[in-house]
């Protein structure tokens, strides 16, 4: 049952076809955390370029996934990236996110059987 994520809008694009859906869900659960490693260097190492670019990337699969909070959280890290703010104004959205992105992936793994 799907309590972190929300495939609907998946479902809607791809007029139903299962093997799209499971595309879809493929990238996400092997590219996304990969993504958000890139946006943790970014924002460390306080290179906002390098955070903005992997934050803009994830943005789109966020929304199409139902990951509304980490959308709007998101939005957020692009925001802090082009303002180039301080580290720790940036550091408990980012974990939120991370946490979100985390339980969509383990739940999609055990739904999806990956």
């Amino acid at each position: 049952m799907a309590l972190h994520y929300n495939l609907a809008k998946v479902y809607a694009l791809s007029d139903n076809d299962p093997e799209f859906v499971l595309q879809i869900v493929n990238l996400f659960v092997t590219e996304v955390p990969d993504d958000l490693a890139q946006i943790k260097e970014g924002i460390k190492k306080k290179d906002h370029k390098h955070a903005y670019a992997y934050a803009h990337k994830i943005k789109p699969t966020l929304d199409l996934l139902g990951l509304k909070v980490a959308f709007e959280e998101i939005l957020q890290v692009e925001a802090w990236t082009k303002a180039e703010g301080e580290k720790k104004e940036i550091k408990e959205t980012f974990k939120s996110i991370k946490n979100q992105v985390e339980d969509a992936v383990k739940e999609l793994k055990k739904d999806f059987d990956l």
